[in-house]
């Protein structure tokens, strides 16, 4: 009994031992496969006993694969481990050097004094003045625009009445005017409000416009009147045709230059655009966004418009090397264009009238003998013989 008991006890162990020696021989099989498979990796996963007893797998380096390349896994890592809590920067970005400024050329005390006078429109073109002019020493620009004024709302600002004081301020040698954005309103006539562009509406604009005009003229100063771009409101554009007409006439009336710009701010259809090209023939925006204001280059390319003109009345004041003296000695510029002025005429003498000095032929002169005007006779034969047989 004892012997039987024993013997079962021993194949039990026996089958234990087995069983312990084939786990462990597949486990062994086990980890060979994936040490394998798992080639690339640097943590050797864990096998069957140290799955049963713990414990952390060791860490091993293994071999590169063959041909000699690591993988990108293998390559330990050269960042340093981020801090918890501290934010990434963001790798610096160097600034773009500055544009040199442009050196600011001083204006001479006795530079002559160009006006602009008009609404937000003219505005603009006293900037591009300003840049057109700025290496001018013998040029200054001054600026007495009001952006939201016109002809109309003489309620809002009057300019028949402002135009005086300011020419009296100044002491311009040139005015400009741009003006009429604003005047698309209804117009206080003998108590009635007239709507735009009827026939009382414009009888009394026109009176505005040439009164303004002549109280510039009557200050012996030159004037130039810009006319207007067109909008973007089709309707807005059909007024400032009319208005440009109005003005045009006006100038015209008291010996002034009209600028029309239209074409320099239209298409090829005469229309609204946006774009066009520069003063230096490059496409550029022209427009704001809502089809009313002047972008910097447009202002600059209706100032270009007015520098022909200007220039003839500045002759050389608007040289760019002019000094204080050369400019004082220069003659007004109405003059220069060629502007009626007081000036003295004489009379042509005639070459025929020598008894302005009492004699009675030219020094030098010999008698002139006579002219033998008589025709001569055809003789027979003749091509010039036409006498009938």
């Amino acid at each position: 009994m004892a012997a039987a008991k024993g013997e079962r006890e021993a194949r039990r162990r026996s089958r234990a031992r087995a069983v312990c020696i084939l786990l462990v021989a597949l486990s062994a099989v086990f980890a060979w496969r994936g040490g394998q498979a798992e080639a690339q990796e640097l943590i050797r996963r864990q096998t069957f006993f140290e799955r049963l007893f713990g414990g952390p797998p060791p860490r091993e380096a293994l071999p590169p694969p063959p041909g000699g390349a690591v993988s990108p896994r293998q390559q330990p890592s050269m960042r340093a481990p981020a801090q918890r809590g501290e934010p990434r920067r963001a790798p610096a970005v160097a600034a773009p050097a500055p544009e040199p400024a442009a050196p600011v050329i001083e204006k001479l005390d006795n530079a002559v004094r160009v006006l602009v006078v008009g609404d937000f429109m003219a505005a603009g073109l006293a900037e591009g003045l300003k840049e057109a002019y700025a290496e001018s020493p013998g040029v200054t620009i001054v600026d007495r625009t009001n952006g939201s004024s016109g002809f109309v709302r003489d309620d809002f600002y009057d300019w028949n009445a402002e135009i005086g004081p300011i020419l009296e301020g100044v002491e311009p040698a040139v005015a400009i005017v741009m003006i009429g954005s604003n005047d698309r309103q209804s117009l206080l006539v003998d108590g009635r409000s007239e709507r735009p562009r009827t026939e009382a509406w414009q009888r009394e604009y026109v009176r505005r416009v040439t009164a303004f005009a002549e109280t510039i003229q009557d200050a012996g100063i030159p004037i130039i009147w810009v006319g207007l771009p067109p909008f973007r409101s089709q309707s807005m554009s059909s007024d400032m045709l009319a208005f440009n007409d109005m003005y045009k006439q006006a100038a015209e009336e008291v010996d002034g230059t009209f600028v029309d710009i239209w074409d320099g701010f239209a298409d090829e259809n005469g229309a609204f655009t946006f774009t066009g090209p520069d003063v230096n023939g490059q496409p550029v925006r022209l427009r704001g966004s809502d089809g009313i204001n002047l972008t910097r280059p447009a202002k600059r390319k209706v100032a270009f418009y007015v520098e022909q003109p200007l220039n003839k009345l500045l002759g050389s004041a608007a040289s760019p090397g002019i000094g204080r003296e050369e400019l004082a000695n220069l003659p007004p510029p109405g003059l220069l264009a060629g502007k009626p002025g007081d000036l003295s005429r004489t009379a042509p003498i005639s070459l025929a009238a020598p008894q302005l000095d009492g004699g009675d032929a030219l020094m030098g002169a010999t008698p002139l003998s006579p002219v033998d005007r008589s025709v001569p006779s055809a003789q027979p034969g003749r091509a010039d013989d036409f006498r009938l047989p």
